[in-house]
């Protein structure tokens, strides 16, 4: 049996939901094509119209840092995550008239409100949505998203990178840094946007 500390820090950092139909499917950054892909395949299947793909270059890097996997499909000159995911998605059949792309985030909270922005600006309206990201990202991708989208329903339909997962993150020491890392981001990152979004 798992330790209830594990347990608990594993329900609260992997969102999982079953996908429903929703009005569109968001994207933050990243560098694996496991994340357009499934979310190609979702499209395909009738559950969004719109795919909102998001990310320049991290905070953290200089340039962009490349495709994590599938990098023989996927060979592209890239220079950011959102044109990564869009010609992954376009390689997935996704048309180009159903992707719409924000190219400048640095980081998830960037992702979350400048995917607002230029749905705001196109004037598209969205009631329903799924996130589609990191499994070990979801809950913060899930708070900030729905920070940015207050009136939004969200459903959070996660992939696995790095092979870290809910059953298997607390075995390795990559799992348990990136998980601890989420759990720490999940409160140092809040602290102002919480208490405007609450009082």
């Amino acid at each position: 049996m798992k330790n209830r500390i594990i347990t608990d820090i594993s329900n609260y950092i992997f969102v999982a939901d079953e996908p429903e139909k929703a009005d569109a499917i968001f994207l933050p950054g990243g560098s694996h094509p496991e994340q357009p892909e499934y979310a190609a395949a979702l499209y395909h299947k009738g559950y969004a119209k719109w795919l909102i793909p998001s990310g320049g270059i991290s905070v953290k890097a200089d340039k962009w840092q490349g495709v994590r996997s599938k990098a023989d499909i996927y060979n592209g000159d890239y220079q950011s995550d959102c044109e990564f995911f869009t010609d992954v998605l376009i390689k997935n059949g996704v048309p180009t008239n159903a992707i719409i792309g924000e190219y400048k985030a640095g980081h998830t909270r960037d992702n979350a409100f400048f995917s607002r922005k230029i749905i705001d600006e196109k004037g598209i309206e969205i009631n329903s949505a799924i996130i589609v990201c990191k499994a070990f990202h979801a809950r913060r991708c899930l708070m900030l998203y729905q920070m940015a989208f207050p009136e939004v329903r969200m459903k959070v339909c996660p992939v696995h990178c790095y092979n870290i997962t809910k059953d298997n993150w607390f075995e390795t020491e990559q799992g348990i840094d990136r998980v601890l890392g989420e759990l720490a981001r999940c409160g140092n990152q809040f602290v102002g946007d919480i208490k405007k979004y609450l009082l």
